[in-house]
């Protein structure tokens, strides 16, 4: 008997059977699950997209915002003055003298006034004023080192004096001259020195004016071609350092003007120039 397909699948009549099968599937839901499914995941993409919020365009004022929110964030740089003052400091001298006692009295005058090292040899520039006929002076280091201090060379036409520490200490650190040719009106300076005797005090301020003169009363003298800062200044900073933003000493504190008699300041200070006050130490100019 001849081989062939099983009864029932090979012959036209039963592919006809299952092809009728399938179309009734097809007509009658057999997919009905899938496309069921498919549409429940076309609804909820739909909805996530009409749901989901749009990014908005960026305005100015969140550009703005941005950048203020970064910019609180930051720290603040130190002030200048915290930054030059380390530097200047080692080079300030507290000076302390004594005056002969005036007529009908027992003890001697006391003085204050500031002096900045110069050399490393321990040279010291001050005003003149504040050892002019001083029967002692002494000087107080940064590191706590006092010192007999002598008069070296006095220039009184310039209220310049130049003094040398006797028994200076270990370490003696110069100041950094700077140049005083690039000292212009409103920029920044600070005082340093020791106002009422409180060692390594700063003050800040301006240049308020170039070119000044100042007769000083208890000579007669004028003082020419001074800088004039509004930085405080008090007694003691007379001889102290007027400092530049870069810690470089540009000038020599030399005077307060006060048009009453009271020796305190009301706004206007004076220092000699450090060119003029460094030619007194036999400085080389800047």
């Amino acid at each position: 008997m001849a081989d062939g397909p099983p009864p029932g699948t090979g012959t036209p009549e039963a592919r006809a059977g299952v092809g009728a099968r399938v179309t009734r599937a097809l007509r009658g839901g057999g997919l009905g699950p899938f496309v069921a499914g498919m549409a429940v995941v076309l609804a909820a993409v739909v909805l996530w997209v009409a749901l989901s919020p749009s990014t908005p365009p960026l305005t100015q004022q969140n550009v703005d915002d941005a950048i203020a929110s970064a910019l609180a964030s930051e720290t603040s740089p130190p002030a200048y003055s915290e930054v030059l003052y380390p530097a200047v400091q080692p080079s300030l001298v507290l000076i302390q003298t004594t005056f002969p006692a005036k007529k009908g009295e027992k003890q001697p005058d006391g003085g204050l006034g500031s002096g900045v090292v110069v050399t490393g040899d321990g040279q010291i520039l001050t005003a003149n004023h504040v050892i002019d006929g001083a029967d002692t002076i002494k000087l107080t280091f940064a590191d706590g080192t006092t010192s007999p201090g002598e008069v070296v060379t006095s220039e009184p036409d310039k209220d310049i004096a130049v003094l040398q520490a006797t028994e200076p200490p270990a370490t003696l650190v110069p100041a950094v001259l700077g140049d005083p040719r690039s000292v212009r009106t409103g920029q920044e300076v600070y005082a340093m020195g020791s106002p009422f005797g409180l060692y390594g005090s700063v003050s800040a301020g301006i240049v308020s004016g170039l070119d000044r003169s100042f007769k000083v009363p208890s000579t007669g003298r004028t003082l020419t071609g001074l800088f004039q800062i509004d930085a405080a200044v008090n007694p003691g900073n007379s001889g102290g350092a007027l400092v530049d933003r870069d810690g470089h000493v540009v000038g020599i504190v030399t005077a307060l003007i006060n048009p009453t008699k009271e020796d305190v300041f009301i706004g206007i200070g004076l220092a000699v120039p450090i060119d003029v006050a460094g030619g007194a130490a036999g400085l080389p100019p800047y």
